[in-house]
């Protein structure tokens, strides 16, 4: 039984037929937010909002109060500020949430091996072999539910489903502090009356699409003759969005994922034109990348560079290696590379980032010879250092010149205006990787 309420909220309230439901989606509840708040009770019940405040600081995370006013993640601190003037805003504090993730994960691990963390505050479950033990898949929900409010203060939302797709639909449609069961046999019921966005990969632009041929709801997607579709958004995602539609999603829960990119992006306070200094902000990136490569025992074949203009226009380019790297210094070259021509001339950039693709396990398939050998010993040693005594503590001496110059221009406004908040953006990528 579930009933919904005023909202478009819809909670599981009584006996309901689990039988054939073992995959759980459990996400925590405005999670930066929460966390915060164990160590502010003073703030519960206010909008309060964690991210960054400076030049073109985005919403990291927002209370379910700030959300009533339209305010939501990723949106640029500025607009929400607007929107919602009274709310309190908070820095972050990657390291707490680090923390209380680990902790929730365990509870999750207790119950049993098969979880496949998503990020670092949601995960979906398989408990098909945990019902001897622990019960039915509504009573694992709703037992992870006392579980997590009992040893860590927070709360959390569970969809329960026959599907990875429906059971993270249901999640959502269970937020705030909910849980929703949604029968096999009901899944289509389910998902029908949903509008198109509840389609995962469903975004802005895919949802324009499906609407201007008169697709609003889940179920006229379903209904819709596939050559229709086809050509509303091609035969790859027209296939995919028809099974969802029907709720039909064969993936099972992994328990160790392969990661298909990684990357790191910088938006700036300030446009940057002078290209040393945009160079710069490329090293560290590649340098970001290449450590998180090697704690994941990945090596990259494709270096990617994105480059978004103050007037928004966004370029990418790619560049293949001859051999996988996992070295900070090959990437940054070939990145600076892709740089080259698309600055100076009085070129304003507004946001760098850098990928890793095409990704394998590092040590996999015979190489013929490594190019990067000298810098891989000294990037690892780099690696020790840092593990010992932080990640500063060795770095080049560009990134050394950058953090004086930073220090030097903090000082300057201190001395012009007084203490100001760290002119740093909020960073939830770092959040979530526990930097």
């Amino acid at each position: 039984m579930s009933k919904q309420d005023g909202s478009s909220r819809q909670v599981t309230t009584g006996p309901v037929d689990d039988s054939a439901t073992p995959i759980l989606h459990v996400d925590m509840d405005a999670f930066f937010v929460s966390v915060e708040l164990l160590s502010r009770p003073e703030l519960r019940g206010k909008p309060v909002l964690v991210g960054g405040t400076a030049g073109r600081g985005v919403v990291a995370a927002a209370s379910y109060e700030a959300r009533r006013y339209g305010v939501n993640s990723a949106m640029p601190m500025s607009i929400a500020l607007q929107r919602c003037p009274n709310a309190v805003v908070l820095r972050g504090n990657y390291p707490a949430y680090s923390e209380y993730s680990k902790r929730v994960m365990r509870i999750f691990e207790q119950i049993t091996p098969l979880v496949e963390p998503l990020s670092i505050d949601e995960a979906f479950l398989d408990v098909s072999g945990a019902r001897r033990l622990h019960g039915t898949p509504a009573e694992i929900a709703w037992s992870i539910r006392d579980r997590v409010q009992r040893e860590t203060g927070l709360t959390c939302s569970i969809g329960v489903a026959a599907t990875k797709y429906v059971a993270k639909v249901a999640s959502g449609r269970a937020k705030p502090d909910g849980m929703l069961v949604v029968p096999a046999a009901d899944t289509v019921a389910f998902l029908h009356p949903l509008p198109v966005s509840a389609l995962w990969g469903v975004g802005r632009v895919t949802e324009e699409s499906l609407q201007r041929i008169g697709l609003r709801t889940v179920g006229d997607v379903a209904s819709m003759p596939e050559d229709a579709l086809v050509r509303a958004v091609g035969p790859a995602l027209a296939a995919r969005l028809a099974r969802l539609a029907m709720g039909d999603d064969p993936r099972e829960v992994h328990t160790t994922r392969t990661e298909r990119s990684i990357g790191h992006e910088q938006t700036f306070g300030h446009d940057l034109t002078d290209p040393v200094v945009i160079r710069r902000e490329l090293l560290q990136l590649s340098g970001n990348v290449a450590v998180r490569l090697r704690k994941a025992g990945l090596v990259a074949r494709t270096v990617s560079l994105k480059l978004r203009y103050g007037d928004f226009r966004t370029l990418t380019r790619s560049r293949t290696l001859a051999e996988p790297t996992d070295v900070a210094r090959r990437i940054y070259d070939e990145a600076s590379e892709a740089l080259d021509g698309l600055i100076g001339d009085g070129a304003r950039v507004r946001l760098i980032g850098v990928r890793a693709e095409n990704l394998r396990e590092s040590g996999t398939g015979a190489m013929l010879w490594d190019p990067d050998e000298e810098w891989r010993d000294a990037e690892r040693t780099i690696d020790r250092v840092a593990a010992r005594f932080g990640r500063d503590a060795v770095r080049p001496a560009a990134l050394v010149q950058r953090e004086q110059e930073r220090e030097r221009r903090r000082e300057q406004r201190r001395e012009q205006r007084g203490p100001e908040r760290p002119d740093e953006p909020f960073d939830p990528n770092a959040a979530a990787w526990g930097w």
